[in-house]
């Protein structure tokens, strides 16, 4: 199975933190590996406390389902067949904002979770952080 190295997951954090320079909004950025565990994290100056764990939960969310977690949000409505999903695995976040992580096989090897702005605005910063893993000519392996 593969996994993000820590020089790639530093990498999509580079991307994210510039992306939100350039918004003008400070964030909580989280990477996390193929198993869902935090490979790497920046709070940005002046990023709100409480968006940690959002982050964190956002990239975990995005990795345990492999989609982007605004893709769950929409499957999570009432009625839908996600209905309470956020519930499960000591909490996931299903609004925008995480993403998940691809090499250059299209394999997932993590996923970025952003917050500390608007829906719209954690979710192109985390895109903006995907990028990274665009400019990776490598794969990545577990240990």
């Amino acid at each position: 199975m593969n996994d993000i190295s820590l020089e790639m997951a530093e990498r999509v954090l580079a991307n994210a933190k510039k992306k939100a320079e350039t918004i003008g909004v400070p964030m909580n950025i989280a990477v996390v590996d193929a198993g869902g565990n935090l490979k790497a994290f920046l709070r940005m100056d002046g990023a709100w406390l409480g968006s940690i764990d959002i982050a964190m939960k956002k990239a975990r969310t995005a990795r345990f389902f492999d989609m982007d977690t605004g893709e769950i949000g929409k499957l999570s409505k009432p009625n839908g067949p996600l209905y309470g999903i956020e519930v499960t695995n000591q909490g996931l976040v299903t609004f925008p904002g995480g993403v998940p992580l691809k090499n250059s096989d299209s394999e997932i090897v993590g996923a970025v979770g952003v917050s500390g702005g608007q829906v719209k605005q954690d979710h192109a910063v985390a895109t903006s952080g995907s990028e990274g893993m665009k400019e990776a000519k490598k794969r990545f392996r577990f240990g």
